[in-house]
Protein backbone atom coordinates (compact mmCIF):
# COMPACT_ATOMS: atom_id res chain seq x y z
CA UNK A 1 0.00 0.00 0.00
CA UNK A 2 2.57 2.50 0.90
CA UNK A 3 4.79 1.91 -2.20
CA UNK A 4 1.85 2.90 -4.08
CA UNK A 5 1.19 5.89 -2.53
CA UNK A 6 4.49 6.99 -2.61
CA UNK A 7 3.86 6.42 -6.57
CA UNK A 8 1.01 8.90 -6.04
CA UNK A 9 2.78 11.21 -4.77
CA UNK A 10 5.77 10.90 -7.63
CA UNK A 11 3.05 10.50 -9.95
CA UNK A 12 1.75 14.35 -8.75
CA UNK A 13 5.24 16.16 -8.65
CA UNK A 14 5.76 15.04 -11.91
CA UNK A 15 2.62 16.43 -13.37
CA UNK A 16 2.25 19.31 -11.56
CA UNK A 17 4.56 22.03 -12.40
CA UNK A 18 4.15 23.66 -9.22
CA UNK A 19 5.30 21.51 -7.39
CA UNK A 20 8.94 21.74 -5.73
CA UNK A 21 9.28 18.54 -3.76
CA UNK A 22 7.49 15.12 -3.18
CA UNK A 23 7.50 15.98 0.12
CA UNK A 24 5.31 19.05 -0.29
CA UNK A 25 3.10 16.64 -2.38
CA UNK A 26 2.54 14.68 0.35
CA UNK A 27 2.37 17.22 3.12
CA UNK A 28 0.33 20.39 1.31
CA UNK A 29 -1.77 18.29 -1.83
CA UNK A 30 -5.25 17.36 -1.17
CA UNK A 31 -5.57 15.39 -3.90
CA UNK A 32 -3.05 13.37 -2.47
CA UNK A 33 -4.82 13.21 1.04
CA UNK A 34 -7.96 12.06 -0.55
CA UNK A 35 -6.12 9.28 -2.31
CA UNK A 36 -4.34 8.59 0.87
CA UNK A 37 -7.85 8.11 2.64
CA UNK A 38 -9.43 6.48 0.06
CA UNK A 39 -7.38 3.57 -0.15
CA UNK A 40 -7.43 3.04 3.53
CA UNK A 41 -11.59 3.42 3.31
CA UNK A 42 -11.64 0.58 0.55
CA UNK A 43 -9.97 -1.99 2.39
CA UNK A 44 -12.73 -1.46 4.71
CA UNK A 45 -15.54 -1.60 2.41
CA UNK A 46 -13.82 -4.24 0.75
CA UNK A 47 -13.99 -6.35 4.28
CA UNK A 48 -17.80 -5.46 4.28
CA UNK A 49 -17.17 -3.01 7.16
CA UNK A 50 -18.92 -0.45 5.48
CA UNK A 51 -19.09 2.03 8.65
CA UNK A 52 -15.61 2.29 9.09
CA UNK A 53 -15.30 2.77 5.66
CA UNK A 54 -17.90 5.62 5.08
CA UNK A 55 -16.73 7.02 8.27
CA UNK A 56 -12.90 7.55 6.71
CA UNK A 57 -14.51 8.61 3.71
CA UNK A 58 -16.59 11.40 5.50
CA UNK A 59 -13.83 12.43 7.41
CA UNK A 60 -11.18 12.79 3.92
CA UNK A 61 -14.30 14.66 2.69
CA UNK A 62 -14.44 17.13 5.60
CA UNK A 63 -10.60 17.51 5.59
CA UNK A 64 -10.16 17.64 2.04
CA UNK A 65 -13.11 18.40 0.05
CA UNK A 66 -13.27 15.70 -1.86
CA UNK A 67 -15.90 13.42 -2.46
CA UNK A 68 -14.46 9.62 -3.30
CA UNK A 69 -17.23 6.99 -2.18
CA UNK A 70 -14.95 3.82 -0.11
CA UNK A 71 -16.78 1.70 -2.90
CA UNK A 72 -14.93 3.63 -5.92
CA UNK A 73 -11.69 2.03 -8.06
CA UNK A 74 -9.34 3.46 -8.24
CA UNK A 75 -6.12 2.80 -10.18
CA UNK A 76 -2.71 3.95 -9.82
CA UNK A 77 -1.12 7.21 -10.18
CA UNK A 78 -4.75 9.19 -10.19
CA UNK A 79 -3.36 12.89 -9.84
CA UNK A 80 -5.90 15.11 -8.43
CA UNK A 81 -5.61 18.74 -9.18
CA UNK A 82 -6.99 21.47 -7.40
CA UNK A 83 -9.70 19.19 -5.98
CA UNK A 84 -12.06 20.63 -4.21
CA UNK A 85 -15.84 19.71 -4.88
CA UNK A 86 -14.77 16.54 -6.59
CA UNK A 87 -17.31 13.97 -6.02
CA UNK A 88 -16.86 10.35 -7.15
CA UNK A 89 -19.14 7.78 -6.61
CA UNK A 90 -19.73 3.94 -4.99
CA UNK A 91 -19.35 2.13 -8.72
CA UNK A 92 -17.54 4.63 -10.50
CA UNK A 93 -13.77 2.91 -11.68
CA UNK A 94 -10.69 4.65 -12.63
CA UNK A 95 -7.73 3.50 -14.25
CA UNK A 96 -4.33 4.30 -14.16
CA UNK A 97 -2.74 7.50 -14.90
CA UNK A 98 -5.56 9.66 -15.01
CA UNK A 99 -5.95 13.18 -14.32
CA UNK A 100 -8.85 14.59 -12.58
CA UNK A 101 -9.47 18.97 -12.44
CA UNK A 102 -11.46 20.74 -9.47
CA UNK A 103 -15.47 20.41 -9.41
CA UNK A 104 -15.53 17.04 -11.37
CA UNK A 105 -18.62 14.90 -10.55
CA UNK A 106 -18.48 11.27 -11.33
CA UNK A 107 -21.72 10.16 -10.82
CA UNK A 108 -25.20 8.11 -11.21
CA UNK A 109 -28.42 9.06 -12.84
CA UNK A 110 -30.67 7.34 -10.65
CA UNK A 111 -31.18 4.69 -7.88
CA UNK A 112 -29.96 1.15 -10.06
CA UNK A 113 -28.59 -1.54 -7.89
CA UNK A 114 -25.50 -1.99 -9.17
CA UNK A 115 -23.73 -0.42 -11.44
CA UNK A 116 -24.56 3.04 -11.70
CA UNK A 117 -21.08 5.62 -11.95
CA UNK A 118 -18.98 5.88 -15.16
CA UNK A 119 -15.57 3.88 -15.71
CA UNK A 120 -12.61 5.54 -16.64
CA UNK A 121 -10.17 3.98 -18.74
CA UNK A 122 -6.31 4.47 -18.59
CA UNK A 123 -4.95 8.02 -18.96
CA UNK A 124 -8.22 9.99 -18.98
CA UNK A 125 -8.30 13.73 -18.61
CA UNK A 126 -11.08 14.71 -17.01
CA UNK A 127 -11.53 18.75 -16.97
CA UNK A 128 -12.47 21.11 -14.45
CA UNK A 129 -16.40 20.95 -13.45
CA UNK A 130 -17.08 18.02 -16.01
CA UNK A 131 -20.29 16.07 -15.21
CA UNK A 132 -19.56 12.40 -15.87
CA UNK A 133 -23.25 10.74 -15.05
CA UNK A 134 -24.33 6.81 -15.40
CA UNK A 135 -22.99 3.54 -16.27
CA UNK A 136 -20.95 4.53 -18.86
CA UNK A 137 -17.29 3.79 -20.44
CA UNK A 138 -14.78 6.48 -21.14
CA UNK A 139 -12.23 5.07 -23.04
CA UNK A 140 -8.15 5.24 -22.61
CA UNK A 141 -6.60 8.42 -23.49
CA UNK A 142 -9.83 10.19 -23.62
CA UNK A 143 -9.86 13.80 -23.08
CA UNK A 144 -13.10 15.73 -21.24
CA UNK A 145 -13.19 19.01 -21.95
CA UNK A 146 -14.12 21.62 -18.63
CA UNK A 147 -17.73 22.21 -17.81
CA UNK A 148 -18.67 19.23 -20.27
CA UNK A 149 -21.87 17.10 -19.15
CA UNK A 150 -21.01 13.14 -20.76
CA UNK A 151 -23.90 10.79 -20.70
CA UNK A 152 -22.86 8.89 -23.57
CA UNK A 153 -19.80 6.76 -23.73
CA UNK A 154 -16.61 8.16 -25.36
CA UNK A 155 -13.95 6.51 -27.68
CA UNK A 156 -10.86 5.94 -27.00
CA UNK A 157 -8.53 8.90 -27.66
CA UNK A 158 -11.58 10.95 -28.19
CA UNK A 159 -12.25 14.98 -27.13
CA UNK A 160 -15.38 15.93 -25.98
CA UNK A 161 -16.76 19.01 -24.96
CA UNK A 162 -20.34 20.97 -24.10
CA UNK A 163 -23.50 20.37 -22.80
CA UNK A 164 -24.22 17.77 -23.84
CA UNK A 165 -21.15 16.66 -24.55
CA UNK A 166 -19.95 16.06 -27.72
CA UNK A 167 -17.08 14.53 -29.70
CA UNK A 168 -14.42 17.26 -31.35
CA UNK A 169 -11.55 15.19 -31.96
CA UNK A 170 -10.69 11.46 -32.38
CA UNK A 171 -7.54 9.64 -32.48
CA UNK A 172 -5.47 12.21 -30.98
CA UNK A 173 -2.26 11.62 -30.82
CA UNK A 174 -0.67 11.15 -27.24
CA UNK A 175 1.43 13.48 -25.77
CA UNK A 176 3.49 12.27 -22.84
Amino acid sequence: MFKGLYEDAKNMKDKDPAAKNIFEVILLYSGFHAIFFHRIAHVFYDIKLFFIARLISQISRFITGIEIHPGAKIGKRLFIDHGMGIVIGETAEIGNDCIIYHGVTLGGTGKDKYKRHPSLGNNVLVGAGAKVLGPIKIGDYAKIGAGAVVLKEVSSRATVVGVPARQVKLNAKVQN
